[in-house]
């Protein structure tokens, strides 16, 4: 059958079982739109506030789902808004499809209104990008672009369409949903050393990342620990992989991560890295991370493969595939004084709090108790990201969502929408600062338009906090541009959007308010008023270790 562009590009998604996009309308894509339209039975498409916060709404879906996310962008100003988004996907590994419009092929190149260049500027931020110069070539094109999103290390692609593809006329034939490539068996070479090396460890610990989340391979790692009797560490984006009181489990690894996982590391003497990177803030002194310890690291990107931190053995596959032949391989055992010298660690440090005011731990208690096992929380990016991760009772991998390599600020208002579109989940929890908060607040009057049910809980101190805290340590309490005068009522302005407003300053109130906004099932504001002076520990200062590590 003869289809125009922008009809080949809805055969495309409904092939691959797309039926959410996030967007904004612009000229270069009214074609694009008008196929919507005619196909809203089919296709239901969320407009965001900004073009940031549709991009981030469709890693947000991808993420709580499994699915690929799809985001479409006018050109110009509507594709560069993109960016961040892009890039934010990009570094946590998040299956996206980006598509943006642009000008006619004869207007590329001439400075034409709303013209950008925008597959040069995402190429070092995508899996790959495309533009599609024939109308014959655009379905395999967008086909291609969902194959290499969800192959191997999953990650975004972007395809550019100009506007005369989109209206361009040519024969469309049906295709099969894409599938991901099989990944590549992994190499054996190795393989029986490192399995005594890990059978005769007296001190071995794993340490996991993303790529265990992405894989699945959540289980397979439990049955691991629980048959050799290791103890296990995770980063951030691993966190809820493991169910946050399993005893085995020590929490968060690196600048921010728990004295017992940062000093288990330290002493072990085999530390088996999966689906990690090793990034700054976990090997924050690369040459002296786990400095007694045989390394042995396990990802299924080679260039991931001695990149930061130098390994003694490797094996480049799919976590889950390489897990599953490891667990076959390796012994039982016990490691009865290792895990005693591991609980002395852990008495190290505990959160105290000896007055009524509204702690951060609190806040994720009370978040956790009322959400129960199934809360589903997106963060934004500063200290709140640290105490979410350090203390809410995370017991799903797909239950907690942040921007762990780009850091981004402003991600979680649109990454919660996506969320909550996604899972149907109600409510999810948004937990942000009043920093991040004000990047993307606009997306409120998304969250209002569908009455989506997102609790957005402020943790506002007055401050950029992790910016303060730094300076309060290292910068001698010069607090330069982290302490903003701003004014706003978080409770009127959530009003003015269409949403239920709550400020708190103590636990009962802050309660109440969680209760009264999941009662309500709509989107709330929670603002909190937290002390400015509450810091996240401990911390390991950049290019130190664990015996630099500040507990108070």
């Amino acid at each position: 059958m003869k289809l125009n562009g922008s009809e080949i590009l809805v055969k495309v998604l409904l092939e691959n079982e797309v039926d959410t996009v996030f967007g904004y309308p612009g000229g270069a894509v009214l074609n694009i739109y008008d196929a919507l339209y005619k196909n809203q039975d089919k296709i239901k498409h969320y407009t965001t506030a900004h073009e940031q916060g549709a991009s981030h709404a469709a890693d947000g879906y991808a993420r709580a789902t499994g699915k690929t996310g799809v985001v479409l962008a006018t050109s110009g100003p509507g594709a560069t808004n993109l960016v961040t988004g892009i890039a934010t996907a990009y570094m946590d590994s998040v299956p996206m499809v980006a598509i943006t419009g642009n000008v006619g092929i004869p207007l590329i190149g001439r400075d034409s209104f709303q013209e950008v260049y925008i597959t040069g500027i995402t190429l070092p931020i995508t899996k790959h990008n495309f533009v599609v110069r024939k109308i014959e070539d655009l379905a395999d094109t967008l086909r291609q672009a969902f194959k290499i999103a969800i192959s191997g290390r999953p990650g975004p692609v972007l395809v550019d369409i100009p506007k005369d593809i989109t209206a361009a006329v040519t024969e469309y034939e049906p295709h099969p949903k894409q599938i991901p490539e099989k990944n590549p068996v992994f190499k054996l070479t190795d393989f029986d050393e490192i399995v005594d090396v890990i059978n005769n460890a007296q001190k071995p610990v794993i340490f996991f990342g993303g790529g265990v989340k992405n894989s699945n391979a959540g289980k397979v790692i439990e049955r691991i620990i629980k048959k050799a009797d290791i103890p296990a560490t995770h980063t951030m984006m691993a966190s809820g992989v493991l169910r946050y009181d399993m005893p085995e489990n020590l929490g968060l690894l690196g600048m921010h991560g728990s004295v017992a996982a940062n000093k288990t590391v330290s002493q072990a003497d085999v530390v088996i890295a999966v689906g990690s990177r090793f990034s700054d803030r976990v090997a924050l002194a690369p040459s002296k991370f786990a400095p007694n310890a045989k390394l042995i690291q396990i990802d299924i990107d080679q260039s991931e493969i001695d990149k930061n931190v130098k390994t003694d053995y490797h094996i480049v596959g799919e976590a889950e595939e390489v897990l599953t032949k490891l667990e076959e391989r390796i012994n039982e055992n016990k490691h009865d004084d290792w895990f005693k010298q591991i609980n002395e660690f852990k008495k190290t440090i505990a959160y105290t709090e000896g007055d009524d005011k509204l702690h951060p731990k609190k806040v994720m208690d009370i978040i956790s108790e009322l959400a129960g096992e199934d809360g589903l929380y997106v963060t934004d990016v500063g200290q709140h990201q640290m105490w979410a991760a350090q203390y809410l009772h995370h017991v799903k991998a797909e239950n907690f969502l942040t921007s762990g390599g780009l850091g981004t600020m402003g991600y979680g208002y649109g990454a919660a929408i996506g969320a909550q579109i996604g899972t149907g989940r109600k409510p999810v929890f948004h937990i942000t600062g009043d920093g991040s908060f004000h990047m993307n607040m606009n997306e409120a009057c998304t969250a209002a338009s569908y009455n989506l049910p997102v609790i957005s809980v402020c943790l506002n101190n007055s401050a950029l906090g992790m910016v303060r805290q730094w300076q309060k340590m290292f910068y001698g309490k010069r607090y330069s541009q982290s302490e903003p005068d701003r004014k706003t009522n978080y409770v009127k302005v959530a009003e003015g959007f269409g949403l239920k407003g709550y400020s708190c300053k103590t636990e009962d109130e802050f309660r109440a308010a969680v209760e009264d906004a999941m009662k309500c099932g709509g989107p709330a504001w929670i603002e909190c008023i937290i002390d400015r002076e509450e810091n996240v520990l401990p911390m390991i200062p950049n290019g130190g270790t664990v015996d630099d590590m500040i507990c108070e």
